[in-house]
């Protein structure tokens, strides 16, 4: 008998047309494989979902982004009715989805991470939180919503943060130079270390979703000792939140002239794009792991905790 899939996918946050497309792409991926297939564009109304639920699929596929579907709140609701999911369970998906507990987090696992420090939108009118340059970034978002580099003598900035939409905290950070690193881990293994070089001036959500906003060189081109350090980084992070399944490690790599030439980890993704341009099936092919066998495995090996 096939296994029987149900897909959720959309949502309502930010992200929700890069979940659309992870939905389509996994969606496509499983049927070709022989699994019946559901795809659910969720919604805030729940109660329309409950009678979906009430089937008792196999295994929910989770391709959910940002609010609600990658925040331990839809995982929940899954535990509660004993449903095998793909990727993080309640409690890791919460760590990672907010920023600043998943730095302490790692910060007491003994990983390297920027300086920062959480402040609220009327106190970072008042006064800059460091010296410039710095990242102001939302305490819960993915997909770099929201993210914004702050250069020395721009008080642009400002203006965006009094009308921020965000929640009542900005998280601020140290801004790391050098290269931007992504590190896919699958179960208990670190698949292989990518640089990404954005068309822009940063990595944000027009270069990691616009069909070349940005360059994928797996492996990345750096030295084996940095190579082998954001391998044993992005692993360690996965194992200390308590990740299951597929995850990302976003990290910056300082090789700049007058650098510490150190990797610093900037965080944790729980549930990764699976669009045409994601990094994960980029950095799984190099692993020889095909797309359709990413997906099947992720479905085989779903679970729940409760």
């Amino acid at each position: 008998m096939r296994k029987r899939v149900l897909l959720l996918m959309g949502g309502w946050s930010p992200e929700r047309e890069v979940s659309l497309s992870s939905g389509r792409e996994c969606a496509k991926a499983l049927r070709e494989r022989g699994y019946e297939v559901r795809a659910v564009d969720l919604g805030r109304d729940l109660e329309a979902l409950f009678p979906v639920l009430e089937s008792r699929p196999d295994v929910v596929f989770n391709a959910l982004h940002g609010v609600g579907g990658e925040d331990g709140t839809i995982q929940g609701l899954l535990e509660m009715l004993r449903l095998p999911y793909t990727h993080s369970g309640v409690l890791a998906s919460a760590l990672a989805m907010h920023k600043p507990t998943a730095k302490a987090v790692f910060a007491s696992a003994g990983l390297p991470v920027a300086e920062g420090v959480v402040k609220r939108p009327e106190e970072l009118l008042a006064a800059d939180p460091m010296p410039a340059p710095f990242v102001a970034k939302p305490t819960n978002q993915g997909s770099s919503v929201g993210v914004r580099i702050v250069r020395g003598n721009d008080n642009s900035w400002r203006d965006e943060v009094s009308r921020w939409s965000f929640g009542g905290e900005i998280l601020i950070e140290r801004f790391i130079p050098g290269r931007e690193i992504t590190v896919a881990v699958m179960g208990e293994r670190a698949l292989g270390v990518c640089e990404i070089v954005p068309r822009g001036s940063f990595y944000d959500y027009t270069a990691k979703y616009a069909p070349g906003g940005s360059a994928h060189l797996t492996p990345a081109p750096i030295p084996q000792e940095a190579y082998e350090g954001a391998l044993d980084i992005a692993l360690r992070a996965h194992r200390a939140l308590g990740c299951r399944g597929v995850s990302r490690a976003d990290l910056r790599y300082d090789d700049t002239d007058g650098g510490d030439g150190r990797l610093y980890l900037l965080e944790i993704n729980t549930q990764p794009g699976m669009t045409p341009t994601s990094l994960v099936p980029d950095i799984a092919r190099y692993a020889g792991i095909g797309f359709d066998d990413l997906v099947t495995w992720l479905v085989e090996n779903a679970r729940c905790d409760g």
